[in-house]
């Protein structure tokens, strides 16, 4: 479903920064490697595979933002890279964030990454229904983001 984009799935991202479009469609390349240590790491790269998001601002202060990422491709760290590359790494990522701003924001409360996949909407392939799961933030990134 997802291949054949039958599938809607989206995510709700607090990203450093003031993210500065209302909407704002995103298609990069994304390639895959294992470091040495065996951590899978993924990086834009004219030679790697298709990958398109579509953010949507829902909330801006003067030093974050929290996105909406609809998903048209589903790859391996789609947003968080595809964020990074923006400029706008999630908040708490340790992989592709700003570390010093973790570090910082981890005082704050922050102690985890502020991703979170919100709703997923498809037809049933059997009954042909309409789908639609969703889940809201969940309370402690809920609890940062009122600060």
């Amino acid at each position: 479903m997802m291949r054949s984009r039958d599938m809607d799935k989206r995510y709700l991202a607090g990203v450093a920064g003031r993210f500065r479009n209302e909407r704002q469609r995103v298609r990069l390349s994304l390639a895959k490697r294992v470091t040495k240590e065996g951590e899978k790491r993924v990086s834009v790269s004219d030679s790697g595979q298709e990958a398109e998001t579509v953010f949507h601002l829902l909330e801006r202060t003067p030093e974050w933002s929290l996105l909406e990422a609809e998903l048209l491709t589903g790859r391996t760290h789609q947003i968080r890279v595809h964020l990074a590359h923006l400029g706008h790494p999630v908040l708490g990522d340790d992989k592709y964030g700003d570390f010093e701003l973790n570090k910082a924001l981890r005082k704050q409360g922050l102690k985890r990454m502020f991703l979170h996949a919100a709703k997923l909407s498809f037809v049933h392939p059997a009954t042909g229904e309409m789908l639609v799961l969703s889940s809201p933030l969940p309370a402690d990134l809920e609890r940062f983001r009122r600060r």
